[in-house]
């Protein structure tokens, strides 16, 4: 036992060095946010952020795992940033949305987070200056694109900043957590439909009602014994629900990617994607002319995805991803050359991938 205490008291002597070293940087951050102000620069710097977690993350010579070294400086940063000047996000409310679990995965737990009703607000939030940054889901694995979020870059002159790649794991809910109490299941259209199998399979007969969003689903079966939802298990803790089942999507590889939408983009990483929106001429072979350039300046092309354009019958307007950074040579070069053959092209932001 003396061996065993001796040891505890080291850790304790451990520990109050590193509380003592962590105040010690918020105090330097503090006096950095000060500097930032009189120079009138941007508080948030995450190209700043990126370098202090791979800098960190490379010279780790363990046995600290680095992932975890990796989410604890996050949050380190994320309270730091707070101490300089609130970062204010806006994201698909309510509380516990897969939007909010994203967000808060990104910007840490010392962000201010703003819920927003529909994705249109959090877009105008950040044009508006309420927010520097909004979240909105653009595509899931399963299910694939979310065209209300295109449809919102057409007339919006905000930036993609980041992308997020959130696995999505859906989970039946209820005030009871008894299978035999549900008559009905509340969720929001696009989560009741990556697990209409298990659905169907469990609970045959029992109709599905759309809600807002799975965290609005499962708000309001947190009043209704007889009911349940399809949310998030951060959605169970925040409104008090049993789990009736966990892990109930078709397949279990569903992935959600979200966008993180400012006012500008971001420099270079070297390891980039740049989106883009166009509208090509309506003539024979013009969605080749459009493909030619990439392919001779060998870019990667990782989506491609139509929508019309609601102008005109039969046009379309195109989205592309496409690997590599707006300030690369061979993407300028390619973009410059397409522009060429559409009658409209707009870059909406060039950001680092999402790991």
């Amino acid at each position: 036992m003396s061996d065993l205490n001796e040891l505890r008291k080291k850790i304790d002597e451990i520990d109050q060095r590193i509380l003592e070293l962590l105040n010690k940087r918020a105090e330097t951050a503090i006096e950095i946010g000060k500097a930032k102000q009189d120079k009138h620069l941007s508080i948030h710097s995450p190209e700043r952020e990126r370098e202090i977690l791979k800098r960190l993350t490379e010279k780790n010579p363990g046995p600290f795992p680095s992932n975890v070294l990796k989410l604890l400086y996050e949050e380190i940063l994320s309270a730091s940033l707070s101490l300089q000047q609130p970062l204010k996000v806006a994201y698909l409310g309510p509380s516990a949305t897969f939007t909010h679990l994203a967000a808060s995965r990104k910007f840490g737990s010392s962000a201010e987070y703003l819920p927003v009703s529909n994705i249109r607000s959090v877009f105008e939030a950040v044009s508006r200056g309420k927010a520097q940054y909004g979240v909105v889901p653009i595509e899931n694995s399963t299910e694939g694109v979310i065209n209300y979020t295109l449809d919102m870059f057409v007339d919006s002159d905000l930036k993609i900043a980041f992308e997020i790649m959130l696995e999505i794991r859906h989970n039946l809910l209820s005030k009871t957590g008894k299978k035999s109490d549900v008559k009905k299941i509340y969720s929001h259209p696009p989560a009741t439909a990556q697990c209409k199998v298990w659905l169907e399979r469990n609970f045959p007969g029992v109709p599905i009602l759309e809600e807002m969003s799975t965290a609005a689903a499962a708000k309001r079966v947190s009043k209704d014994p007889s009911a349940a939802a399809v949310a998030s298990e951060l959605a169970a803790s925040v409104y008090n629900l049993r789990f009736i089942e966990k892990g109930i999507e078709d397949y279990k590889n569903n992935f959600t990617r979200f966008l993180v939408i400012a006012k500008e983009s971001l420099p270079r990483t070297g390891n980039d994607k740049t989106s883009v929106m166009l509208s090509i001429k309506d003539r024979a072979g013009a969605l080749y002319s459009i493909l030619r350039p990439f392919a001779r300046h060998k870019i990667s092309l990782s989506k491609i995805e139509s929508r019309p354009s609601r102008r005109k019958a039969w046009e379309y307007i195109f989205f592309v991803d496409m690997e590599g950074h707006i300030e690369d040579k061979g993407v300028k070069k390619a973009i410059d050359e397409v522009k060429k053959e559409c009658l409209f092209l707009k870059v909406l932001g060039s950001y680092p991938s999402a790991e």
